[in-house]
């Protein structure tokens, strides 16, 4: 027995505004790069999930991809914030965008 669509998309839907509260509110860098990784895991929900409903595997290809493709924003992100800690000892957002060289 398969639960109802509107559940997913309920989960879906508050995580994804979990997601935006998140990248809204908080000025720590690492903070705000785990609430769009947030906002990603919601749309891959609702790619699962209507490609669950309707028996397509093209939902789930698509995950696979962005999933990929998160994973390689993860790496790179990450390096920046790494750097950016070394020089300025600090990742806030406001300290970073008064980047000047």
């Amino acid at each position: 027995m398969m639960m109802p669509l509107a559940y997913y998309v309920g989960l879906s839907a508050i995580m994804f505004v979990l997601g935006i509260i998140g990248v809204l509110v908080r000025r720590n860098a690492l903070v705000v790069f785990m609430s769009l990784e947030l906002m990603f895991n919601a749309a891959n929900l609702l790619f699962v999930a209507f490609s669950a409903y309707f028996q397509l595997l093209t939902g789930q290809i698509f995950v696979f991809f962005v999933m990929t493709v998160a994973a390689a924003e993860v790496a790179v992100g990450l390096a920046l914030m790494v750097e950016i800690f070394r020089t300025k000892h600090s990742i806030d957002l406001d300290q970073m965008s008064e980047m000047k060289g």
